[in-house]
C-alpha cells in the first residue's frame, strides 16, 4: 500500500492519492477558507469507512435489505506534549431497511472486534465504542 502526498497551493492544501489514482484533499482546517479535511478528521473518516464496509458486507451476506446507511463518528482528543491525539472515538451506525437488529449489532461487533484494520490500529491507545440504530431504534446487545 502506498500513498503519494502533493502540495497543491502555497499554504497547507495537499492532495493524497492512492495507487489507483483516487484522492482526497487534506488541509489545515484552522485556517479560513480550508478546502480539505484535516488529517485528524480523515482518521475519523477512515474509522467510519472501514467499519462501514464491514457492516454492509456482513449484512449483505446475510441478505439483509439496507435502504439507508449512515455513520456518525466523534473523537475526543487530549493534549500529550505538543500533540492532541485521540483519547476516544465513538461510532454511531444509523441503518434503515428490512434489517434484523440483532444481526446489525453483531455485524458492528464483528467489525470492531475482528475485521476493521483502522480501529485495530488505533485500539491500543484509543478507546473505541459504538452504537447501532435500526429504523430509528437503538439496538442493545
Amino acid at each position: 500500500m502506498k500513498i503519494t502526498l502533493n502540495r497543491i497551493n502555497d499554504d497547507f492544501l495537499f492532495e493524497a492519492t492512492n495507487s489507483q489514482g483516487n484522492s482526497i484533499l487534506l488541509d489545515n482546517t484552522t485556517q479560513p477558507g480550508a478546502k480539505g479535511v484535516s488529517p485528524m478528521e480523515s482518521v475519523l473518516m477512515a474509522v467510519a469507512g472501514c467499519s462501514g464496509i464491514d457492516v454492509v458486507s456482513i449484512l449483505k451476506k446475510q441478505r439483509q435489505e439496507i435502504t439507508d446507511f449512515k455513520a456518525e463518528v466523534e473523537g475526543e482528543r487530549i493534549p500529550v506534549e505538543d500533540a492532541k491525539p485521540f483519547k476516544s472515538i465513538k461510532v454511531r451506525f444509523l441503518l434503515e431497511g428490512n434489517i434484523d437488529p440483532k444481526k446489525a449489532y453483531k455485524a458492528a461487533q464483528l467489525s470492531f472486534e475482528k475485521y476493521c484494520s483502522v480501529s485495530k490500529t488505533l485500539e491500543p491507545k484509543v478507546e473505541i465504542s459504538y452504537e447501532v440504530y435500526v429504523n430509528g431504534e437503538i439496538v442493545t446487545a
